[in-house]
């Protein structure tokens, strides 16, 4: 990772649908070395798609909320193939400390939340949840300052 690539990721995060050869312009380099920047920083698992940025508050979806889940021994792989079958279900983290895995939920209302962890811990696997609902996100999901940081060093 260095300067270049921090700047073709951060052109990238900004205008998602320019193409490489804007790249190549507004970068000045080739738009080969675009394309081959772009190849590797992929093969490596840098960049993992060019995918849009979806809002489940647009979507209808303006509640979210962070459960810790505690499973049983030995129900991992079951539990993770449940919570993957729920649509609400955004992320799911194993972790360490009082819970075994961690998911983010969205859900279309307060009353509608319920249903979602009704549907998330009504499962044989999972032992115990316990569900902080977000109030705001001031600081929403992001990576570009990783990035210029990983780029300056």
């Amino acid at each position: 990772m260095d300067a270049l690539d921090g700047r073709l990721i951060r052109l990238l995060a900004e205008e998602p649908r320019i193409g490489v050869l804007e790249c190549s312009r507004r970068l000045q380099v080739a738009r080969g070395t675009v394309q081959a920047r772009l190849d590797r920083l992929q093969t490596k698992g840098v960049i993992g798609g060019f995918g849009p940025e979806v809002d489940p508050a647009a979507l209808g979806y303006p509640v979210t909320a962070f459960a810790t889940l505690e499973i049983s021994q030995g129900q991992g792989a079951v539990v993770r193939e449940h919570l993957a079958g729920v649509p609400e279900v955004l992320e799911l983290h194993t972790i360490t400390g009082a819970g075994d895995m961690m998911v983010r939920i969205v859900a279309r209302s307060n009353a509608d939340l319920q249903r979602v962890i009704d549907r998330v811990v009504g499962f044989e696997g999972i032992v115990r949840s316990s569900t902080a609902i977000a109030l705001e996100n001031p600081v929403p999901y992001r990576i570009l300052p990783l990035v210029d940081q990983a780029a300056a060093e």
